[in-house]
């Protein structure tokens, strides 16, 4: 998971002291994932999105690292993708915020 993150920017960080043995915790410019560590990892409803400064790149390392982004509408005239983390989580890969 943390490598997956990485492709998007993110950089672990430490979590409280409480939950370092069930959680890893990852940050990007202010916004952090908290990943808790489950038995049985699957996707869940829902999704977040990330905005990539650099779209056409970021695309690039996930499919090289093994995820294969799935292009979308451009609902505001910018492209966007959706590929799922590891776990099986749906993230939204952005060029541009709505």
């Amino acid at each position: 998971m943390r490598e997956f993150y990485a492709l998007l920017g993110f950089e672990a960080v430490e979590p409280p002291a409480t939950l370092a043995d069930r959680a890893v915790w990852l940050e990007r410019e202010g916004t952090q994932v908290h990943l808790q560590r489950a038995e049985a990892p699957g996707p869940r409803g829902g999704h977040f999105a990330i905005v990539a400064d650099r779209y056409e790149e970021t695309l690039a390392a996930l499919r090289s690292a093994g995820h294969e982004p799935e292009s979308r509408p451009e609902h505001w005239g910018e492209p966007r993708a959706f590929v799922r983390d590891p776990a099986g989580n749906r993230v939204e890969i952005m060029a541009v915020a709505p």
